[in-house]
């Protein structure tokens, strides 16, 4: 039981990526050592007075991986299944996330243990405020950027921004990304990892000769990456005939009119539960359909060895992190299934976060035609160099992705650290 536990730890998953490809640039054992540990591992407990009177305590994390690029980048998520290594394995890929698109940031991952559904308004500013009060000497615009993830939006970001700036004395907007427009957010930030997602997955059809207007998908997960990614490859054409949600999942061969599920789902409590035009299936059938691409969009670990073989798309564009276990890339490799991994398809979010911090710190606000255009470029880019690199050393994308990145912050560590002994690649 212990052995299935470590194999499907998402941190363990990217440990054994990190090793491949730290092993096809022969990157010295001191080296691959330090990028694999994060550089900080903050655990917090904290207490609020609920609406009731009750004191209740929470524990709270924050991994900073690494900022040898920059300043580190990463959300923020409250959900009872926040754990360590989960945070971990989420800084890591904030890393090399980061250095694959070639934005100047470095990884790092927070979040804290409660359901944000059991708690109301003025909890959550309480959690939120408390957090941030524990970590005020982590944060910062040059040191660690928090941002929203799941179970986080931006009045969690406002209220972090708020308290950072109480504490310092004026208004620091840079602090933290994903905020309301009006407290200094960005254009095209709330859908900017759904819409990265799919001009990710409309450059992967391109890469297997298929045309949108001929192509079919299923999505795993409708909440802001999955509705946004529905929603964008819809616009483009592409036929989205499954979608789920943790309440449930449909089918409707003949495709299912995504804006007007967006709308259901808005009317419903944000949920998709009760659909009424198409079919209900299990959640576990929408991801073996047979289907040119399938976007998993929800969380962790829903691909393993266990159902990889069963799989029927020819294209997997990772919306989540780390939807697909390291048990399966081989299952999936073998039966010619094109994965595009989350380092890169979901890299829109940070992406355009990193777009949101430039203009507050630059005192700038840009247009959205310019947010998009650069994002476009900057994604269109680094598909093209993944893709390049896996033909350069005949390994998968994903591979090729912590190629990409490890030696991009493997040479960056080794200029910053002037002191460094040990050699950044082995001697042959």
């Amino acid at each position: 039981m212990s052995s299935e536990i470590i194999k499907h730890n998402p941190f363990q998953s990217m440990i054994d990526r990190f090793n491949i490809a730290a092993d096809i640039l022969n990157l010295d054992e001191s080296i691959k050592q330090k990028l694999q540990r994060p550089e900080k591992q903050i655990t917090v407990n904290f207490s609020i007075t609920l609406d009731n009177g009750n004191v209740q305590n929470f524990e709270g994390y924050r991994v900073i991986h690494n900022t040898a690029l920059g300043p580190s980048k990463g959300g923020i998520r409250y959900d009872t299944g926040v754990n360590l290594d989960e945070v971990k394995a989420l800084a890591a890929w904030m890393t090399w996330k980061s250095a694959v698109t070639g934005i100047p940031f470095g990884g790092a991952k927070g979040g804290i243990i409660c359901d944000p559904r059991n708690h109301s308004k003025t909890e959550l500013e309480k959690i939120t405020r408390a957090y941030t009060k524990a970590l005020a000497d982590i944060f910062g615009p040059e040191k660690d950027v928090p941002a929203p993830d799941m179970g986080t939006g931006p009045d969690e970001m406002g209220w972090l921004m708020d308290e950072f700036s109480i504490l310092h004395g004026r208004p620091i907007h840079a602090v933290v990304t994903g905020k309301h427009l009006h407290s200094g957010g960005s254009l095209g930030r709330v859908e900017a990892t759904g819409r990265g997602v799919s001009i990710i997955t409309i450059l992967a059809l391109q890469k297997l000769k298929i045309r949108p207007a001929r192509a079919t998908a299923a999505i795993q997960g409708f909440g802001n990456v999955g509705l946004h990614s529905a929603l964008f490859l819809h616009e483009k054409g592409v036929k989205i005939v499954a979608v789920s949600d943790v309440s449930e999942a449909f089918y409707n061969p003949n495709g299912i009119n995504i804006p007007e599920l967006i709308l259901y789902y808005n009317l419903n409590n944000k949920t998709i539960k009760g659909y009424p035009n198409s079919v209900a299936i299990k959640h576990e059938d929408l991801l073996l359909l047979d289907v040119d691409v399938l976007i998993p969009a929800a969380k962790e670990d829903v691909i393993t060895h266990k159902n990889a073989g069963d799989i029927q798309a020819r294209i997997i564009v990772e919306g989540a992190n780390g939807p697909v276990a390291s048990d399966a890339d081989q299952i999936l490799h073998d039966k010619n299934i094109l994965v595009v991994p989350d380092i890169l398809a979901n890299a829109g979010g940070v992406t355009v976060s990193y777009f949101e911090w430039l203009q507050n710190s630059l005192l700038e606000s840009w247009r959205i035609h310019q947010i998009n255009k650069r994002l476009e470029d900057i994604l269109e880019k680094g598909f093209e160099t993944v893709f390049r690199v896996a033909v350069k050393h005949n390994v998968t994308p994903r591979i090729a992705a912590y190629i990409i990145a490890l030696k991009k912050v493997a040479e960056t560590q080794s200029v910053k650290e002037v002191a460094l002994e040990a050699p950044l690649f082995k001697q042959n």
